[in-house]
This record gives structure tokens, sequence and C-alpha cells, in this order.
């Protein structure tokens, strides 16, 4: 089922024997849009560190029933179970709550938990392969020079730090993210929610990964291969039909998007 990984902000995160934290954020590959790690909060338990989980250790969540689905609030009821203990969590290699997640950082944990960093597959089949987006410089590399290299994974993108970020169509702006839809079994992002409001107000609309060419980190912007009118025409976001493949099947077939088209 697809939900918004924002509206998981805030819940209980509980290991196989104890609670561990709540979740603070979720990563992403810019370049094949796979959720890569789920950031907890451990609060005092595990003060100072960053804690990231993999997806493919989360149980399949419990979502409530239609339409009390975890949008966009914060702190739901929900709890995110994970397959791990806390001890196996404590024992994880340890980074700084500061310090930027590394490729090295990633494979020390891929190592310890022994995960495939290739794992999982595509949403919409392998004959439809989201396109990889052209990457503008991380703020990082701005700072530090491109030829020196970030201190983090360049390839690692923030749920939480890209609502909100602008969205600029072939021939003009669009709005903004408002959230990230993803589902518990594969665990890709699908869609971005965006809001319309200072062109369209009321209007929200998803638009797949398929859609995105770019993610520009210093202007904080999505680049999207859409036009105004496309999205003007598109059918409005319903979030109790989101899950509804009759409705996303409508919605690709109305940008021409692969997936659900014949």
């Amino acid at each position: 089922m697809l939900f918004a990984l924002n509206g998981l902000f805030g819940c209980q995160v509980a290991a196989i024997n104890d609670g561990v934290g709540t979740v603070k954020d979720f990563l992403f590959d810019v370049q094949n849009w796979k959720l890569r790690w789920m950031v907890v909060d451990t609060g005092r338990w595990l003060p100072g560190r960053k804690v990231l989980i993999h997806p493919s250790a989360i149980v399949p969540l419990e979502l409530p029933p239609k339409p009390a689905l975890p949008m966009v609030s914060m702190g739901q009821t929900l709890t995110v179970l994970v397959r791990l203990t806390k001890q196996q969590i404590e024992a994880s290699p340890e980074e700084g709550e500061d310090e930027p997640v590394t490729r090295h950082m990633q494979q020390r944990l891929y190592e310890y938990y022994g995960l495939d960093p290739l794992w999982g597959g595509l949403s919409f089949g392998a004959d439809a392969i989201a396109p990889r987006p052209s990457r503008q410089p991380h703020p990082a590399e701005v700072a530090e020079g491109v030829a020196a290299g970030p201190p983090g994974d360049p390839r690692l993108g923030s749920v939480a730090d890209v609502k909100g970020y602008a969205v600029h169509a072939t021939d003009g702006d669009l709005g903004h993210v408002e959230s990230v839809l993803t589902d518990d079994v594969k665990w890709d992002v699908r869609y971005f929610v965006i809001a319309t409001r200072n062109w369209l107000p009321g209007k929200l609309v998803e638009l797949a990964t398929f859609a995105v060419t770019g993610v520009d980190w210093v202007e904080r912007r999505v680049n999207v291969n859409v036009t105004r009118d496309q999205v003007r025409s598109a059918p409005d976001f319903d979030p109790v039909a989101m899950a509804d493949e009759v409705m996303q099947e409508q919605l690709h077939r109305h940008f021409g998007w692969p997936g659900f088209a014949a």
C-alpha cells in the first residue's frame, strides 16, 4: 500500500525486544529512488549517535483503515517494527549524530548486518526503470570544491529536507514538494505530492519519479519534464484513493509514464 513517508516522522520504532526511539527521517538514493536508510532518533538511549536502519529490516506496516492513513501529520500512533534486537542496534558501527552519511559508513553497516547494497526491485517492473536525474552539486561540494568531493554520499537525499523544495516544470514553476510516497514492500520513492497552491490554489498532484530530471541541492529545487498544462489537467491527488491501481493507471496514462499503461 502507498503511504507518505512524512507521516511516519515521530512514530515509535520498536526492535524485537524493546523500543529504540522514533522515526526522524528517511534517506533515498537519487539515482534509482530506492530508500536506503531510516534515521532513528534514539533519545537518551544512545545520545550523540546517528542510528540508521535498513528498510529491509522493517516489518510490513499495519496501516490503519482508510482514510486514516499516515500522511503528513507528526507522531502517528503507528509503531514501526524492525527485525533486529536492541543489542544488535547498539553494537552496530558508531557514527556521530552530526556526521554526514558517507559511502564508507554505509559499507560498514552493510557488512555488519550482512545486507545486500543492491537489494530490492523496481515498483513498475524491470522494463520501466526511472531515469537517473542529472545531479547538481551538493552544498558540501560547493563549499569544499567538487574536486575534493563531498563529506557525505552525494547520491543520498533526505525526505525531511526535500519537503518544501520548489518544483520547476519545463515551462515554469509548479509549486513545492508536500510529501513523498512509498510502499512498505519495495521501499522505493514512487511519487512526489506537489502542492500548487501559489499557482492553482487547493490543487495537489502526484508526480512519479519518471518525471524527475534533476534535483538541485543548492537551489532546493526539483526539476520535472512535465508542463504546467499537464499538471493543470491531471487528476487531483486523493489520499484515500492513492492505493487504487485504477487511479494510478489513469495518472500514468495522463502523463505518458510507463508502469501501468498498456
